[in-house]
């Protein structure tokens, strides 16, 4: 009797031959997939990083390492002689460049920007070009026509301070106008300045305010005050540069007119100028004048937050703001402040007692003996005055909130000026 063969069952993606066994068929294997590549941007318009004294340059500090981490290729080109050589070409994974530029309080920011934008154009060709603040944002339109996706981040209507004449205003207003017309997309770090680009030029901002980082506990250590010969409790604190919308003589008048350092107080100045002017140096001198005034010129790392960590109260009277970061920085370590009522202050919805009538010296002087009087706050009411102002400012949300804003410029191919999405990135609204 003669057996018959079994039927063989093909495996898949086989046949089978006559006798059974099976005929495997060749599958093209698919090419392998290109890694996405990282989103190459550049950031022009600023002084430099890290270490650099000034709100755009603690801006991008912030916010560059940030994007890098997300995924971006961050190149950041400064001006050269700001930034500390000891930074080199890499600093947080963000590449560090450096052009020439003049030094000059007029010429710098401008001339240095108009190369930056050359160099990134001829020699980087990056996906987008992030230009900071109104003045170089003059450069936008030369940026499009050399084909960049361009951004521009407005901090602040420049015009409005103190220090400049009136043909550098022109050059701001104008800088504020061709960027909020030109750019691809446009950054308003407040509610406020989003609220005038939609006024005064029909531009529909994206607002991404600045942030804050809570401070790593423990709080730096009280020795670090002995340099400045500081109290820790027992002084007034403000940090800015020294520029006249600043308004440090208020303060030191106000400090002297409340009898402050009478009861022990101090006054301490944080801060320097860029370039040595007529205000920089009369305000050092009323310093030195002022008793209980102390002037420690520009801090940064540990010693600057050993200046928050310690301070009885902080003080800012300017008349021309943004989204001050060192206000923020402020009350993220807690502290008590005191600041002029500009809208910039108003936006950040402090209590009542927190605002003086901006140039009121005699409004101001109440104020620091009213704060100086109130009993010193305990560590309770500092970490929830520190929690309010981080569920509100958030670098991390700013980051993703401008990487977003930088994917859709990217991939956008129109001839005509598009304009940010009417709804706000992200709230400035508690959440």
């Amino acid at each position: 009797m003669t057996s018959t063969p079994h039927a063989t069952t093909p495996i898949p993606g086989t046949t089978a031959r006559s006798d059974g066994a099976p005929i495997h068929r060749h599958r093209p294997q698919e090419p392998d997939r290109a890694a996405p590549q990282p989103l190459r941007v550049i950031w022009v318009g600023l002084r430099g990083i890290p270490g650099v004294q000034g709100g755009v340059e603690t801006h991008a500090e912030h916010l560059a390492p940030r994007l890098q981490a997300l995924g971006c290729e961050v190149t950041v080109i400064g001006r050269k002689g700001y930034a500390p050589a000891e930074a080199g070409s890499r600093w947080r994974g963000v590449h560090l460049r450096t052009l020439w530029t003049p030094r000059h309080k007029h010429l710098e920011a401008v001339v240095h920007t108009g190369l930056a934008v050359l160099d990134a154009a001829w020699r980087q060709r990056p996906d987008v070009l992030h230009i900071q603040a109104i003045g170089p944002a003059l450069w936008a339109p030369l940026a499009r026509l050399l084909g960049l996706k361009v951004v521009v981040t407005h901090h602040g209507a420049d015009y409005e301070r103190q220090k400049w004449g009136m043909l550098a205003r022109t050059a701001l207003r104008l800088g504020e106008a061709l960027g909020a017309r030109t750019a691809h997309g446009v950054i308003a770090i407040s509610e406020g300045i989003a609220g005038a680009l939609r006024r005064d030029h029909g531009c529909r901002a994206a607002v991404i305010p600045n942030g804050v980082t809570l401070p790593a506990l423990p709080a730096p250590a009280m020795g670090a005050l002995a340099p400045f010969g500081l109290r820790p409790g027992r002084y007034v604190l403000l940090v800015s540069r020294l520029v006249p919308e600043k308004r440090h003589r208020d303060l030191l008048n106000a400090f002297e007119r409340a009898g402050l350092a009478d009861q022990g107080w101090q006054l301490a100045l944080v801060g320097g100028a860029d370039h040595q002017d007529a205000y920089a140096r009369s305000v050092i001198e009323a310093a030195q004048r002022t008793p209980g005034v102390v002037a420690t010129g520009f801090q940064q790392g540990p010693s600057l937050q050993a200046l928050y960590a310690h301070a009885g109260l902080f003080v800012l009277p300017s008349s021309h703001e943004g989204l001050p970061i060192a206000l923020l920085e402020a009350l993220s370590w807690g502290l008590p402040v005191r600041v002029s009522d500009i809208p910039a202050h108003r936006e950040l919805a402090l209590p009542a007692q927190a605002y003086f009538r901006c140039g009121d010296v005699d409004h101001l002087a109440q104020g620091l003996r009213e704060a100086a009087a109130e009993p010193t706050d305990d560590p309770a009411t500092r970490r929830a005055r520190a929690a309010a102002v981080a569920r509100r400012y958030d670098w991390d949300q700013a980051a993703a909130a401008t990487l977003a804003l930088y994917e859709r410029v990217a991939r956008r191919d129109v001839q005509q000026r598009p304009k940010v999405s009417s709804k706000r990135t992200m709230s400035s609204s508690p959440r």
